[in-house]
């Protein structure tokens, strides 16, 4: 049987309102939130925690998707690796900073490309994009 869970892009304007959506429909009971990473998504779908620890299929149907692909675009993949930069302590500088050229330069993923590809590795976890 497969489970089925909604998104509401409404909801998604940032990266930050991104990770509270996943944590509001696949972490209702958990007493933490998702950390706000690719990583994070990464764990969340492989069901250890929250609903899809529960379920061995899920679908997830995440309505409204054109509105959080633009919320997710560009600028928001810009201001997530100036958050890198701004912590050299954690994060290395010379990744960042190539990313940053690139999408001076036009080219790269934006943030919402690189969820569809943390999705796209877990064959148990469909996404419908509504």
């Amino acid at each position: 049987m497969t489970d089925t869970f909604r998104l509401d892009g409404v909801r998604i304007r940032d990266i930050p309102s991104l990770y509270a959506e996943l944590g509001r429909v696949l972490m209702p009971g958990e007493a933490w939130q998702l950390g706000e990473s690719l990583d994070a998504l990464d764990d969340l779908l492989y069901g250890g925690f929250g609903l899809l620890a529960e379920t061995s299929r899920a679908r997830v149907v995440w309505g409204d998707h054109e509105r959080a692909r633009i919320a997710l675009g560009v600028d928001a993949k810009r201001t997530w690796y100036r958050g890198k930069l701004a912590r050299p302590e954690l994060f290395a500088a010379g990744p960042a900073q190539a990313a940053l050229d690139d999408l001076d330069r036009g080219v790269g993923a934006t943030y919402f490309d690189l969820v569809m590809r943390v999705f796209a590795d877990h064959p148990d976890v469909e996404l419908v994009l509504d």
